[in-house]
């Protein structure tokens, strides 16, 4: 797939782009929506987040756009400088890239780039949304961190194997099509 470093971050970049949306809406709509609707009365999850003033974060109410900026900015950083490169040397230390049909490598290098980015992610949104009015204790935010792996891994390998590569795939395809003579 991605040829050279230019590549390999623009493959990064639209990974990170649909994933964090995805997860975003996972988090607020599918795993709190309910609760947020319980806890403002509201008939809806963005009628909730807008009686609340925003999404909580960092100890206070931020709107959902900031929540994606934050979280695109560090899911951008830690793809290009630990996930990328760490799941492809992970999955050739399993399969050999020259003699493995090029599905299976490719399910590798994702399952590699989950099994490092959902610890990874999960452990800065405990940070993120730590419930600091509360004080800090390390094992709220350990346990926070478990729950959030918990949620975030079975999301993570089905959306990312069965729906999130395979569209970043065709977008890149499209978008570094080799012209041959078409």
């Amino acid at each position: 797939m991605p040829e050279n470093k230019f590549q390999r971050m623009i493959f990064a970049l639209i990974t990170v782009i649909i994933t964090v949306h995805g997860y975003v809406f996972y988090s607020l709509y599918v795993v709190n929506g309910s609760t947020l609707m319980e806890v403002t009365g509201a008939d809806s999850v963005l009628h909730a987040i807008r009686a609340q003033g925003g999404v909580y974060m960092f100890g206070r109410m931020l709107p959902i756009w900031a929540l994606i900026l934050i979280e695109f900015c560090f899911a951008y950083a830690l793809e290009c400088l630990m996930g990328s490169p760490c799941s492809f040397k992970l999955a050739c230390m399993n399969f050999n890239p020259k003699e493995t049909h090029p599905v299976i490598f490719e399910s590798a290098v994702i399952c590699a780039t989950v099994g490092i980015m959902v610890p990874a992610m999960s452990f800065l949104a405990a940070i993120f949304y730590y419930p600091y009015y509360n004080g800090f204790h390390i094992l709220t935010f350990l346990a926070n961190w478990l729950k959030l792996v918990c949620y975030n891994f079975p999301f993570a390998f089905f959306s990312q194997l069965f729906f999130i590569q395979p569209l970043v795939r065709t977008i890149f395809k499209r978008i570094f099509r080799k012209n041959n003579g078409k």
